[in-house]
């Protein structure tokens, strides 16, 4: 028996919850993987798994062996990798996740840096609106916008990023003026935004000195996609209340006109994110690493 590959395989099944999840991402027939586990249980004699043909769950002693080798694998792998690649030249595969905003304006455009630093990491993105879900998807590491709510996690900020309230001269032209958040309850229509994950729509808040008001707002158009919710609003569909490094090169151009400069909202804090157990490798350690540099010398991200 592969000893090494069946506590991989526990370890998985355990974090995923599956069987068929777990050999997917070892990349192995769910049955090879049912036999690491079983030849694993005889070697220790004893039942780690109890299995239903809907949930899978530990025995006690599972439960226990499950905490204390979950850190020995981690170490296990962390000796392999920095054996096999230098922390000059490490190479491999990572998967990571993060906003289509995020990835489409600030750090696929940088890739071609990072590559040329290092050579050998391929770099796997997820980029949607959605939240993933690191165990699960077997994702490496994921950015991240507000706080974070998953204490289990491990975060490292990045800085923070901050919004802008603004509409076509086309919009505006034949719209009274907007000179409070209010009208965009009724007179001045927003483009809706609804997050994928949840269909809840995003609320805006706007602060001026001691005054604070929370918009709903009236829409004609809501979108699920950062992409689409832009390009509504270039599309004279409605005032958008965006980050700014989204829509600034559009008020370089004049196709997008600020509004509510008096008012501001609270700047969403950037972080990239990974799980406590899952090994970092030193290829991920070292995006991690390239990350936080970058988002510290962008021009559009706050410390």
């Amino acid at each position: 028996m592969d000893y090494f590959l069946a506590v991989k395989a526990f370890n998985r099944i355990v974090e995923t919850g599956s069987f068929v999840k777990a050999a997917a991402q070892l990349d192995l027939h769910p049955n090879v993987v049912t036999k690491l586990v079983q030849g694993l249980e005889s070697h220790l004699h004893v039942r780690l798994l109890n299995r239903t043909t809907r949930r899978v769950t530990l025995t006690s002693e599972g439960d226990v062996y499950y905490a204390r080798m979950s850190h020995v694998l981690d170490q296990w792998l962390e000796v392999e990798s920095e054996m096999a690649v230098t922390h000059a030249n490490p190479k491999g595969r990572i998967r990571v996740d993060m906003g289509t905003t995020i990835a489409t304006h600030l750090v696929i455009p940088a890739l071609s840096a990072f590559h040329a630093r290092y050579p050998n990491i391929q770099i796997d993105i997820g980029a949607s609106d959605r939240t993933a879900d690191l165990v699960s998807e077997n994702i490496d590491c994921v950015i991240r916008g507000g706080d974070l709510r998953d204490s289990s996690l491990i975060a490292r900020r990045l800085g923070s990023v901050d919004f802008v309230t603004c509409a076509t001269p086309a919009y505006l032209a034949v719209r009274e003026s907007l000179c409070h958040p209010s009208q965009l309850e009724n007179s001045h229509p927003i483009v809706r935004y609804v997050f994928p994950s949840s269909g809840k729509h995003n609320r805006i808040e706007f602060v001026r000195g001691d005054e604070q008001i929370v918009i709903d707002g009236s829409y004609l158009v809501a979108v699920n996609d950062s992409n689409g919710y832009l390009a509504a609003g270039l599309a004279s569909l409605g005032v958008i209340h965006t980050l700014r490094f989204m829509v600034q090169p559009h008020i370089d151009s004049g196709a997008l006109i600020p509004v509510l400069e008096d008012w501001s909202a609270r700047a969403n804090t950037l972080s990239v994110v990974y799980m406590p157990n899952r090994h970092l490798s030193v290829r991920v350690r070292a995006f991690v690493d390239w990350l936080v540099a970058y988002f510290a010398a962008h021009p559009h991200v706050l410390a």
